[in-house]
């Protein structure tokens, strides 16, 4: 590991204990800064409810250290949108949100949008498939935005349990994201979890930086907010651990490919040969193709969205 990193990880890793949020408090009210909380939703009826529930009623309440929970909704089949709105969250639904440009599928489209539909001067992200949801996953990542001026991004870090087995989630990162990023970006392999879903940033960063429309979403924000704000502006906070639902392995192989697509283009912004996957599922006559596009497209830093300059200037 490079010197700066080992560093980094003394100077810039903490625990959500470090900063109890009466003191997260008091420096909001003495800087000003206001706090939206995003949760990307797609068929989540089963947990978003209860992740609204637990941030309004600990974050939001006569002293707030949240001040707006907006759940954008892709296209759910289920009740996504009607449980997260009978939890106390404002429900967008994406397509509602830039009309003139088409929405495609993919979380980081979702995450790039709700720019426009939220106002926090730090934007806080979390998954809505979180099971035994604590709000320390949101103070935890917004306290360190709220107390230093120089931080700009802050992951979230915790244990991610397969099942019974501790520290056995996370196959992705550790199988493609932690080696693309050690070997690429070695000045980012002090992320404990670079892939996490959970993580806060200073909306004057979001708005710069170009989002992949897909799962390499995480990946090229790390990677692009290294380059805009440098790795003292980045931190990471630990706020115990993650349950959530798990993929299957080929879900898994599409996201993988989607995120080395991400890192290529950032290694070289040329054009990928054949941007697709192939995998294999077993048929009645044997092992059958199934082949999936990759995911190659990015928005574009939302300043430069005529919408979202004329927002700001209203």
């Amino acid at each position: 590991m490079l010197e700066e990193v080992e560093r980094w990880l003394g100077a810039r890793s903490w625990s959500v204990t470090d900063r109890p949020v009466q003191q997260l408090l008091t420096a909001k009210h003495a800087t000003g800064q206001t706090v939206s909380v995003v949760l990307p939703a797609l068929d989540e009826e089963a947990t978003v409810g209860d992740i609204v529930t637990v941030i309004r009623r600990e974050l939001m309440g006569r002293d707030p250290l949240v001040d707006e929970v907006v759940v954008v909704d892709s296209g759910s089949r289920d009740r996504t949108s009607a449980v997260a709105a009978a939890a106390g969250a404002r429900v967008v639904h994406r397509d509602a949100i830039l009309p003139r440009i088409p929405a495609v599928p993919g979380k980081g489209e979702v995450l790039w949008r709700s720019l426009l539909v939220t106002g926090g001067d730090i934007v806080c992200f979390v998954d809505a498939d979180l099971r035994e949801f604590s709000a320390d996953f949101v103070s935890g990542i917004v306290g360190p935005l709220l107390t230093d001026p120089d931080v700009h991004l802050v992951k979230a870090m915790y244990d991610r349990p397969l099942g019974a087995a501790p520290g056995q989630g996370g196959r992705v990162t550790e199988l493609m994201a932690r080696p693309l990023l050690n070997m690429h970006w070695p000045r980012l392999a002090g992320f404990v979890q670079p892939l996490g879903g959970e993580y806060a940033a200073r909306r004057s960063l979001l708005e710069r930086l170009p989002f992949p429309v897909g799962y390499g979403v995480e990946l090229g924000m790390l990677v692009d907010a290294l380059h805009l704000v440098g790795l003292d502006g980045l931190a990471q906070v630990d706020v115990g651990v993650r349950r959530h639902r798990h993929q299957d392995g080929q879900a898994l192989g599409r996201m993988s490919a989607a995120i080395y697509r991400t890192a290529q283009l950032r290694l070289a912004r040329g054009h990928l040969v054949r941007p697709a996957l192939t995998q294999f599922e077993r048929g009645p006559a044997g092992f059958e193709p199934r082949t999936y596009p990759v995911d190659t497209e990015e928005r574009p830093p939302m300043t430069e969205i005529a919408e979202y300059a004329a927002r700001r200037v209203a």
